[in-house]
């Protein structure tokens, strides 16, 4: 089959690669019909390359249609349309059955001390082949998977993967009072998806912060108040202004740690550059026991929330050795949630949303370039110098 490949820093290429077949008892193995790169592809694209493997394949946003089932798989047929969670999780162990699917006890990468296995994303979750590929293989497939209708737009569902749970969680963890404020930081398709759902679900002051001047347009039409990042030389202070000088009840840090803007990030970035360069066993050291993230987001995140009010963290972090500015934290009395989205645990409550036909949360419009697979290279680029109006590439097959 067809596959896309990580070949090393900024290399990814469509290749060859052997067909994925049943390993074990609850394996099922899906026809890719869409897959959306998301922005922890540019992780591994950019940073997290010390964990990477010429062949790896990428991806970890698909959907399809069932092909195959192993004979322990008694809830899917052969022609069933499907997404597949980003994580793999047995849903009976007993973090599964807190609804913390990310970290369940059967798929865990023990060996790494991480949580559960995720398709498409280094040695660190397991290094499962992803699917940006024309078939996938999914483990545990009795649960994960989402059943979805047989008719629609791939668009329609394709974001249940990662997307739309991923920003759910997001807006759940931060806590909005009825009819109060929010910020969010970095307007990507996890940061745009929260704005949608945070008004949704009742905030009446939603704060969106970002430099790309089409994000920040799209944004607005959303009914998001923006601040650009290259006009405002003090966020937090703009975001006092305009909450009664005490900042937003929450804040959603949807950037992590490739963000802009301070000393110490540009000290992560050079950190995170420098570990790129050095061979991979001493680059998963350095990582591991050293790793420093570019913590702009974090930082101006602190800054803008009110005392007594939370902090949502759905962007990616990966850094050991992260300063905290922990005087601040406990001063404020910030509450502080982050994690991997528990991607099945949010489904019931958005599936309604998804499914109907006004298409309140925007899906079938939310991708600007959906691209052959043969292209995915070329999409890569274009959304890590989010170029074109790259705001979100899906790849077809």
């Amino acid at each position: 089959m067809r596959a896309l490949t990580w070949q090393g820093k900024r290399d990814v290429r469509v290749e060859n690669v052997p067909d994925p077949r049943l390993r074990e008892p609850e394996d099922a193995i899906i026809r890719v019909t869409s897959s959306g790169i998301c922005g922890s592809d540019l992780h591994l694209y950019e940073v997290l390359t010390p964990y990477m493997e010429p062949g790896d394949v990428l991806g970890h946003e698909p959907m399809g249609v069932v092909e195959e089932v192993g004979s322990g798989v008694d809830n899917l047929r052969k022609g069933q349309r499907v997404v597949i969670p980003f994580q793999t999780a047995c849903g009976h162990c007993h973090l599964c059955e807190l609804g913390l699917h990310s970290q369940c006890e059967t798929t865990q990468v023990r060996e790494r001390n991480m949580g559960a296995a995720l398709f498409g994303y280094t040695k660190l979750y397991g290094q499962l082949p992803g699917g940006q590929a024309e078939y996938l293989r999914v483990p545990q497939a009795r649960f994960t998977h989402i059943p979805v209708p047989e008719d629609g737009p791939d668009e329609r569902f394709v974001y249940l993967s990662d997307v739309l749970p991923t920003a759910w969680q997001a807006v759940e963890y931060a806590n909005v009072p009825a009819g109060g404020s929010v910020t969010v930081l970095g307007l990507g398709p996890i940061g745009t998806m929260a704005c949608r759902i945070a008004k949704q679900r009742g905030a009446e002051r939603v704060f969106g912060v970002d430099l790309v001047p089409e994000r920040l347009e799209r944004a607005r039409r959303d009914g998001v108040e923006p601040f650009d990042l290259r006009e405002t030389d003090d966020v937090p202070a703009a975001i006092r202004q305009e909450t009664h000088g005490r900042g937003s009840d929450a804040v959603i840090d949807a950037v992590g740690m490739e963000a802009h803007g301070s000393t110490l990030s540009s000290v992560g970035k050079l950190a995170q550059h420098m570990a790129t360069l050095l061979p991979t066993g001493v680059a998963r050291t350095v990582m591991n026991r050293a790793g420093l993230d570019r913590l702009g987001a974090l930082y101006t995140a602190i800054d803008c929330v009110r005392r007594g009010g939370t902090l949502s963290l759905s962007g990616v972090y990966g850094g050991q050795a992260d300063p905290l500015p922990m005087l601040t934290l406990f001063d404020k009395q910030v509450q502080l949630r982050m994690g991997q989205a528990n991607v099945k645990h949010w489904i019931e409550a958005i599936m309604p949303l998804v499914a109907e036909s006004s298409d309140p949360l925007g899906v079938e419009n939310f991708a600007t370039h959906t691209l052959p697979l043969r292209q995915a290279p070329h999409g890569y680029d274009i959304f890590q110098r989010k170029s074109d109006g790259a705001f979100k590439v899906l790849l077809q097959p």
